[in-house]
């Protein structure tokens, strides 16, 4: 795709026009959304992979008999397997692995259920992992992508009703239940992403305004009883509402996290060069991991994350936007709103704009459950990105010209019978034909050969 350089009066390019344009080319490519979302992706996935290997060495050193990758490879193997498992649903169209949600939605049940037996672990308070032999993993980071792919399907089912409340009801019950277990675990952080995620896709559906007003007056009401009936929550509340100039239990690891972005600086003190992830930052490789970019990388390296959130938010609304069929949109609003919500919480964490709240950084984060739960859905977003009409459009133009160069290269291997080169197969085919009537084979220029056996 070419464009044209634009001259000023003074015989200078005008490269500001000029880059302008090109951009504006790019993006409106029929593949410019899946470019966008793919780039962004993994330029996260590449810090983070980077990050959790500087933020974790020290940890991994001391709980690993001296291995400092450890942790790198455990999440460097979920990446991988995330990576393949997006890779797969990128390619198959999104309507035909609509069946596929209800069977998360069991196994997210079945998950869940499990961590109130012996199957059950409590990490940091709360029992939300599931540790079935070597496996350990969150059921509740599946049970968003199951809110976000089962619910898809079943408001598109309902796409002209759903001003009508029996049809948005089963979607909110199924919904309601997962956020309950999870809360039963102490997780609040997942069942606030989880309400919110379903708070963007009854958006993006259009439900009464009146309906969506009282589902989340019910869910602020539902979370304050939470806040208030829970000591350490309360605690945390406290802290952030009077944050104190000291250090202690309730304020620590908030504080912790302010001192590692503070001493960054601009341009932070390199890669590998954090103080705060030798013991003083807590879960300085899981939620705040923000922190640690800050201080190794500074100001900068903070705003890039920022600004690759932003691009893959940009990307899923745009999908949103292009996608004709409701199910396709409904799975795009989903699938953003997660991303965007839940790097919006956990950014507000570690800035202390938001109450401490155990949700990670999606991409950048250690934790094999959670990338591969949102690789998932970034693989969805893409099959949404791929069933775009100009995407459809370009690939269907594709498919006819590489068709045509196909037939073009079947012609010309066929020869005139002017004299010109014959194939191997065709002489072959041929001679064996000439033979089996008794007259010996062609020779080397398709003529007959003179004389026969009868002859002879």
């Amino acid at each position: 795709m070419a464009f044209e350089t634009r001259d000023l009066a003074d015989g200078t390019r005008d490269w500001v026009a000029d880059t302008t344009a090109t951009v504006r080319g790019w993006l409106d490519h029929p593949r410019g959304s899946q470019a966008l979302l793919l780039t962004s992706v993994a330029l996260l996935l590449f810090m983070g992979s980077m990050m959790v290997l500087s933020a974790s060495s020290v940890l991994s050193y001391t709980r690993y008999n001296g291995n400092s990758y450890m942790i790198f490879l455990r999440q460097a193997a979920f990446i991988v397997v995330g990576v393949v498992l997006a890779a797969i649903l990128a390619v198959v169209p999104p309507e035909r692995v609509r069946r596929v949600s209800v069977l998360l939605v069991l196994l997210s049940f079945a998950g869940l259920l499990l961590t109130f037996t012996s199957f059950g672990m409590t990490v940091n308070g709360n029992r939300n992992w599931l540790a079935i032999g070597p496996f350990q993993g969150q059921p509740s980071e599946f049970a968003k992508l199951a809110i976000v792919w089962w619910g898809a399907r079943i408001l598109a089912d309902h796409d002209r009703e759903l001003d009508q409340l029996r049809r948005i009801l089963p979607y909110l019950t199924v919904s309601g239940l997962l956020i309950a277990l999870t809360v039963l675990q102490g997780d609040l952080g997942s069942s606030v992403v989880m309400a919110a995620i379903v708070g963007t896709v009854l958006w993006v559906a259009g439900v009464p305004l009146q309906v969506f007003v009282g589902i989340g007056g019910t869910a602020a009401v539902a979370v304050g009883i939470l806040i208030v009936t829970t000591p350490y929550r309360v605690m945390r509340m406290v802290a952030f509402l009077r944050p104190q100039p000291g250090v202690n239990d309730a304020n620590y690891q908030a504080m912790m996290g302010t001192y590692a972005l503070a001493s960054g600086g601009w341009w932070g003190h390199g890669l590998g060069g954090s103080v705060q992830k030798w013991g003083g930052l807590p879960e300085a490789h899981t939620d705040y991991i923000l922190a640690v970019i800050g201080e190794e990388l500074g100001l900068w390296g903070t705003l890039s994350v920022v600004a690759l959130f932003a691009l893959v938010g940009w990307a899923g609304i745009r999908i949103m936007r292009r996608s004709v069929r409701p199910y396709q949109r409904f799975l795009a609003a989903g699938t953003t709103g997660w991303i965007l919500f839940q790097a919006f919480v956990n950014i507000s964490v570690v800035l202390r704009v938001w109450p401490v709240m155990g949700v990670p950084l999606p991409f950048i984060s250690a934790g094999g459950s959670a990338v591969v739960a949102t690789l998932m859905a970034v693989g969805l977003l893409m099959s949404c990105a791929r069933t775009e009409p100009a995407a459809i459009a370009e690939r269907e133009r594709r498919a006819r010209a590489r068709a045509h160069q196909h037939n073009i290269g079947r012609v010309s291997a066929v020869v005139d019978g002017r004299g010109g080169p014959v194939d191997s197969a065709t002489a072959s085919a041929a001679e064996r034909r000439g033979r089996a009537e008794g007259r010996g084979g062609t020779a080397p220029g398709g003529r007959r050969q003179k004389g026969t056996e009868r002859s002879r």
